[in-house]
């Protein structure tokens, strides 16, 4: 059974730090395209950063250029979300989705056929 598991959210103030994991199983760890989304209050969920086997990483906020990086650790199945400077605009719940059928980028959420629960981002000005 494919699972994905996201921690690391909390309460920060702007400016502060916080690094989001997703931790996988249930699949190898060898081809994949992982996505972090977040949905803000009373928006729609969006597309933040992407990791994939095949392309990379893929940026789908220039917000968060410059701020945002995504990391993926083979030893642990993990993915890794590390967010500097994080204003109250990122206040959101984000959530990590895994496309294990194309492993490439893309922002469309359907395409992702895992999805974790999703862990409270809240930042304070």
């Amino acid at each position: 059974e494919v699972k994905l598991v996201e921690s690391g959210g909390g309460l920060v103030q702007t400016g502060e730090s916080l690094r989001l994991s997703c931790a996988t199983s249930g699949f190898l760890f060898q081809d994949y395209a992982i996505g972090w989304f977040r949905q803000a209050p009373g928006k729609e969920r969006e597309a933040v950063l992407c990791i994939s086997t095949s392309d990379g990483t893929t940026y789908y906020q220039d917000s968060v250029k410059g701020r945002f990086t995504i990391s993926s650790d083979n030893a642990k199945n993990t993915v890794y979300l590390q967010m500097n400077s994080l204003k109250p605009d990122d206040t959101a719940v984000y959530f990590c989705a895994a496309d294990l059928v194309l492993p490439y980028c893309h922002e469309t959420e359907s395409t992702y056929g895992y999805w974790g629960q999703g862990t409270q981002v809240t930042v304070s000005s």
